[in-house]
């Protein structure tokens, strides 16, 4: 409504809204039933003054049937022969269920109406999606303050050592100061506060002022993590058992209950080991759940990057939306596992990206999901086998080849992918040299990516005939003339660590690559992807160290200042230890890393020298 009737009368009593007066003037008082008289009292008055234009003809209308149909709810609970009914609506609603309207009239109101056949269930709702911050329309601002109260029922002197009880014991379980000395200071402050206020007890308002100031001393962050826990609370309602539920929620729950994984608002961190079978099936359960849009775990960040592991660690922390999700996921299936299957499969139609499949294959690996598993991978080897692109292909390779690698920690059966793998390997490899030339700067560098990745995952493959077509690939854009300067650097360095050509090979191509004619943006480019943010082959290469030092050294002024920001970015991916060292190379010379002969030829005392040879000998068990 333009004008809650409800702050007519917060006005009227000195308040600045109706939530404020309704919170002291109701929930705050503790006066039992004797306060529902009055409370329907007032509506009764506020419903008689309210003018009807005010508040609109449809939102009338549609009140109007809303309260016959909740009277004729009452009629038919009297008629089954129920003797003490108890009606819970808004305060609003009261005047009109008391009022003298006749079944006749009601089902007037009612008449004519579409009617429509629901099925309907309960949700466990939590404290936090009561409040109104969350959006809910008829949210509170502190619901777990309304639990306290509750719970207190007419105790009113309690209400403020009760709270700041519990403030306290929130407060030390995290490090926090609070003495018994803060709390009665706080308690005399609280009860001040409401005594100048004219109020007949302290509320939460000022309660909070009371804590901010004696006990956070002024600081806001204390009083952010009570609201969180206690004004707002964490907790989650439960439904009975035999409330109506969907098939899939019943196996949902069934299998929270033999793994042992209760749904809990509050966050948690599970550490699984695979190696056990009830793990194990865990792990299986929040895989499947996350192909269902149900993300009750989260796997941890070092996870992700690590998965060589039997520990999986999660973090789970159910939210209430996710029952309305089961519902709706009840479609693709009566269990999870073929809700799970059923869904990934259905999207597959839409998927047109090889790497996207391939990742798919990993998850439902994870899940274990066999039929899931053979669709995917039919979906993958179809697409493949149109497609011609050696990026595709190429970027669909490191997702598969971890399956290889972990397959027997998660104890999955991944034979039947190696076709797949295999196939997008050696066709991969044969275009690969076409897709790296005409290559831009940006194109180049996020092809540079792709490469490593696909080179790694082939090594792991570790199959004759993949890995011989992938070496074959690299000698093609490394010794090639079309290929983009960084990609025919980076191949040149993987065939090297490979130890596919020898530090001679290499150096033919570094002298070919650096030369006087090259361009010098081009050199850098090679260089740049030579490196490979790898140090190592400048510090133990003499003839590389060489070969980059007379390149730097003989370029002019206009061709050094085109390359400086590239040579300025390879180095900067080096690490601090490697940088050092670099420069120490550097200080001494570039011949063969010895010292220069001013530093050789500097005299040095022998029986200065000679004063610490038995301390050294007593430290290493040397006899002299």
């Amino acid at each position: 409504m333009p004008d809650d009737p409800f702050d007519w009368l917060a006005h009227a009593a000195g308040y600045a809204d109706g939530e404020s007066w309704w919170n002291h003037m109701v929930e705050e008082r503790g006066d039992g039933e004797d306060l529902f008289g009055a409370i329907a009292e007032a509506m009764t008055a506020v419903r008689a003054e309210t003018p009807e234009d005010r508040r609109g003809v449809r939102a009338m209308e549609r009140e109007q049937r809303r309260e016959a149909f909740m009277r004729q709810s009452i009629r038919e609970a009297v008629k089954a022969g129920h003797q003490r009914i108890a009606v819970v609506c808004g305060a609003w609603h009261v005047p009109a269920l008391q009022g003298a309207a006749t079944a006749k009239a009601d089902a007037a109101l009612l008449k004519g109406l579409p009617k429509l056949k629901v099925l309907a269930t309960w949700v466990p709702w939590t404290y936090r999606h009561l409040t109104s911050a969350s959006g809910y329309g008829a949210g509170i601002d502190s619901p777990g303050w309304y639990e306290h109260l509750w719970q207190q029922g007419h105790e009113v002197a309690g209400r403020s050592t009760g709270w700041l009880a519990r403030v306290a014991r929130l407060l030390r379980e995290h490090d926090l100061d609070c003495s018994s000395a803060h709390l009665i200071e706080a308690t005399r402050l609280a009860d001040t506060l409401a005594a100048l206020r004219e109020r007949p007890a302290p509320g939460l308002p000022e309660l909070d002022e009371a804590v901010r100031s004696v006990i956070c001393m002024g600081e806001q962050a204390p009083l952010t993590l009570i609201r969180e826990r206690l004004t707002v609370g964490d907790r989650m309602g439960q439904v009975p058992a035999d409330v109506p539920t969907v098939p899939l929620q019943r196996d949902l729950e069934q299998a929270q209950k033999s793994l042992r994984l209760k749904p809990e608002a509050t966050a948690k961190t599970l550490d699984l080991d695979l190696r056990q079978p009830n793990d194990l099936a865990r792990s299986h359960l929040l895989h499947r759940l996350r192909l269902l849009d149900l993300p009750w775990g989260e796997v941890t960040a070092g996870q992700r990057a690590s998965r060589g592991t039997f520990h999986e660690v999660w973090q789970l922390q159910w939210q209430p939306e996710f029952a309305l999700r089961v519902i709706e996921a009840s479609r693709f299936g009566a269990t999870v596992a073929h809700a799970a299957s059923a869904r990934v499969m259905e999207g597959l139609a839409a998927e047109t990206s090889l790497t996207a499949l391939a990742e798919q294959v990993d998850t439902v690996l994870l899940a274990d999901l066999p039929v899931a598993v053979q669709a995917v991978t039919r979906a993958l080897e179809d697409r493949a086998a149109l497609t011609g692109d050696a990026v595709q292909l190429i970027g669909a390779v490191p997702p598969l080849a971890n399956v290889f690698r972990y397959g027997s920690v998660r104890q999955t059966d991944s034979a039947l992918l190696s076709h797949v793998l295999d196939s997008l390997i050696v066709r991969g490899a044969i275009g690969l040299p076409i897709a790296c030339g005409a290559l831009d700067a940006e194109a180049a560098e996020s092809l540079r990516t792709r490469l490593i990745g696909a080179h790694d995952a082939v090594r792991l493959r570790d199959g004759e005939e993949t890995t011989t077509a992938w070496r074959n690939a690299l000698r093609a854009i490394a010794f090639g003339e079309t290929g983009a300067p960084l990609l025919r650097g980076v191949s040149c360095r993987l065939l090297l660590d490979d130890a596919q050509i020898d530090s001679d090979g290499a150096s033919q191509q570094l002298a070919r690559n650096l030369s006087a004619g090259a361009p010098p943006t081009d050199a850098a480019a090679w260089l740049e992807g030579f490196l490979n943010r790898n140090a190592m082959v400048l510090l133990h290469d003499d003839a590389v160290w060489s070969l980059v030092d007379g390149w730097l050294a003989g370029l002019g002024e206009e061709h050094f200042v085109q390359v400086l920001p590239l040579v300025r970015r390879s180095f900067a991916d080096f690490s601090g230890a490697d940088r050092r060292a670099l420069g120490e190379r550097a200080k001494r010379g570039t011949v063969g890393g010895t010292l220069p002969s001013a530093v050789a030829a500097t005299d040095w005392d022998e029986s200065r020298a000679v004063l610490a040879l038995p301390l050294l000998r007593e430290l290493l068990g040397v006899k002299a």
